[in-house]
């Protein structure tokens, strides 16, 4: 399965001996990439010393496919920390769609803040150098895409302007509805964001601050985007007990404002709620038939991820993570947090905590809160308490409240896209300290294995929505196809091993079977690991 590269022309990049995995068909078929774009589709194989020495692959056994694209992911600023993107190249992406759930790298102004996992970490100096501490060296959109493109990551950005960091930049984290003046100016900065690369708007509607908001906020910011032809994403206000009910908000908005919209990551969390996903589907069937959203994506994994402190109340999360820490060092106030806690959650013992960032966080990883609660002689919702102080509110934890057969059912969905809901990793540096959910290694091979189980198209409709669906989807133009002419973003994997070896309590273990992968012409994966060699773009999605 190694590689062989012969490398000594730049311009020419020749694939041999693979099966090309057209829209309609798979045929054996050479590939030729030049100047970063295909420039030949050779049916059978090319003659003997065609290109002459020019530096080729033999993907003999192997599809030669598209490079994969993430449609929901959060590599924002951690791209510019480890640009080869090791775990998400490994498995063939080529493209991310980053910013989503309302949060995102930019605009950062007044009281915006990164997330935790993000500002912990150092970055890049325009032009050139380390800053000497944590936190970002950016503020607008502009600058952080000056950074990226001095960095030059291994794989393809679209980046979405999140309405929670827009929201802060404009209002900080009161817990409040906006006033019209507020609204105005978050659309301004919005139409800003845009002029400087934005390819649209995402909201965490159940994150703060953006779960305060009114409909008229939502409606100004949309109306911005669709008369820009841009995208909305949106985590719904909720994926649970009022799903319905969210997804009509959704659909609402949408016909009102015209603006092209995803759903992310579907799903019916909450065991009592399993069974409204035949309802749900339905609806959102009808919703992608009349044109009102694209569709959805979801990761093949039933374990959500997300902050440990996502299980407080609302009134303790209010205002962000300072208000959030100031009142779990009360010792009133923790009391009844931990009582309500308690009282409104049945999981809390099933909980795995994910990322720890001390030392009484970071041995838990991988294991449940009530473990770690029974050890330390306390309840679970007094250690999530702890443990969320001790992090200064950056603790991950992964939620099992998904059924295995909904997610099924949703995958074989033909409007359902790939989105690991996940930033890249490495198992080693900065971010190798980090506990992430499987699905950050592994997404791209599972959705493979399992929506190919349930696909009557069998593989060339598989991997159709994992490149020129969400390509299309999202107005990336020359992306997503093995055609001529298109850009040379491409996978070359064994579908025999293409398989995750992730798991919950062992994530940094990369996928099997990817053999190579080009990202505009230039080979950035082989032979099991990044290349170093680094081609990748900020894009623009065009409605």
């Amino acid at each position: 399965m190694s590689a062989r590269i012969e490398s000594v022309r730049k311009d020419v990049f020749t694939i041999r001996n693979g099966t090309a995995v057209l829209e309609d068909r798979a045929i054996p078929a050479d590939v030729v990439v030049e100047d970063g774009r295909i420039s030949r589709i050779v049916p059978g194989r090319l003659p003997a010393g065609a290109f002459g020495d020019a530096p080729s692959i033999d993907a003999e056994g192997c599809l030669v496919t598209p490079g994969f694209i993430d449609v929901h992911a959060h590599s924002d600023t951690y791209l510019l920390i480890e640009p080869d993107a090791p775990s998400k190249i490994s498995q063939g992406i080529t493209t991310e769609i980053n910013g989503n759930c309302g949060g995102s790298c930019a605009p950062r102004f007044g009281e915006a803040r990164l997330s935790g996992d993000w500002s912990s970490m150092t970055y890049p100096l325009p032009g050139g150098g380390t800053a000497s501490g944590p936190g970002p060296t950016w503020r607008s959109l502009a600058e952080y895409r000056e950074l990226f493109d001095e960095t030059r990551p291994a794989i393809n950005s679209v980046q979405l302007t999140g309405h929670n960091t827009l929201r802060a930049s404009v209002m900080g984290y009161a817990p409040r509805r906006a006033e019209p003046d507020e609204t105005a100016a978050m659309c301004r900065l919005f139409e800003k964001c845009i002029d400087e690369g934005s390819s649209g708007l995402s909201t965490g509607l159940v994150y703060q601050p953006g779960k305060w908001c009114g409909r008229e906020e939502l409606a100004s910011l949309l109306e911005t985007a669709a008369k820009r032809g841009k995208f909305y994403t949106t985590h719904m206000r909720s994926e649970g007990d009022r799903i319905e009910e969210a997804i009509d908000e959704v659909l609402d908005l949408a016909a009102a404002t015209g603006v092209r919209t995803e759903i992310s990551h579907l799903k019916t969390a909450g065991r009592r709620n399993w069974g409204k996903i035949d309802a749900v589907l339905e609806k959102l069937q009808k919703a992608v038939d009349a044109g009102l959203i694209l569709g959805s994506d979801r990761y093949p994994f039933c374990a959500a991820g997300t902050e440990l402190d996502f299980v407080f109340p609302d009134w303790a999360q209010a205002g962000g993570a300072v208000a959030e820490l100031e009142r779990l060092r009360d010792p009133v106030l923790r009391a009844r947090i931990v009582e309500e806690t308690a009282a409104a959650r049945e999981d809390l013992e099933d909980i795995m905590i994910g990322g720890g960032w001390s030392g009484l966080t970071r041995p838990w990883s991988g294991r449940t809160l009530g473990e770690a609660a029974k050890a330390l002689g306390k309840s679970p919702a007094e250690t999530a308490c702890d443990f969320v102080l001790a992090d200064g509110a950056r603790t991950g934890a992964f939620f099992f409240s998904m059924s295995e057969e909904n997610m099924r059912k949703i995958l074989s969905m033909p409007w359902v896209a790939p989105g690991s809901d996940a930033s890249l990793r490495a198992p080693y540096g900065p971010l190798g300290a980090d506990h992430p959910h499987p699905r950050a290694y592994g997404t791209m091979p599972e959705f493979f294995r399992i929506a190919g189980e349930n696909s009557s198209g069998g593989v060339c409709e598989t991997v159709r929505r994992m490149t020129s669906m969400p390509a299309k989807r999202f107005g990336l133009k020359m992306r997503g196809r093995l055609e001529e002419g298109c850009f040379a973003d491409i996978a070359v994997w064994d579908p025999r091993r293409f398989a995750n070896d992730a798991t919950y309590s062992n994530p940094h273990r990369f996928c099997k079977g990817m053999k190579a992968v080009l990202v505009n012409g230039v080979l950035s994966y082989a032979d099991g690991k990044p290349t170093g060699r680094r081609a990748g773009r900020f894009l623009q999605a065009q409605a």
